[in-house]
């Protein structure tokens, strides 16, 4: 097992990895720098819009469809390789959700708008 410490949106995680069967000899990875997830996007006088950072399962609605949320305040949890991720509201505002619990997101799905 491998141990790696991951640092998303400031919060630091401890992760361990299993390798599993056989594996090829490692060849070098030239990855671009890292860009930040797609987690919300300017959509101007109709407010800030939050976009799915990776496909799942929207598992529950952590507040009513039209409440007002504070910036950094939890709105959804997004289920993604059996593990709970909470979708943070990018702006205080009124949140408008275009999915409703128990349906699947891919990657840059328009979950909300908050303005």
């Amino acid at each position: 097992m491998r141990n790696f410490i991951i640092t998303v949106d400031g919060k630091r995680y401890e992760v361990g990895v299993e390798e599993v069967g056989e594996t090829a000899p490692a060849q070098p990875v030239h990855a671009a720098p890292a860009s930040p997830a797609p987690a919300a996007a300017t959509a101007g006088a109709s407010g800030t819009k939050v976009l799915a950072p990776f496909p799942g399962l929207i598992k529950n609605l952590l507040v009513e469809n039209g409440a007002s949320v504070k910036k950094d305040q939890p709105i959804l949890v997004l289920e993604a390789m059996k593990m709970d991720n909470e979708i943070t509201s990018p702006c205080d505002g009124n949140v408008s959700f275009n999915v409703a619990k128990g349906s699947n997101v891919e990657s840059d799905a328009l979950l909300a708008v908050v303005g």
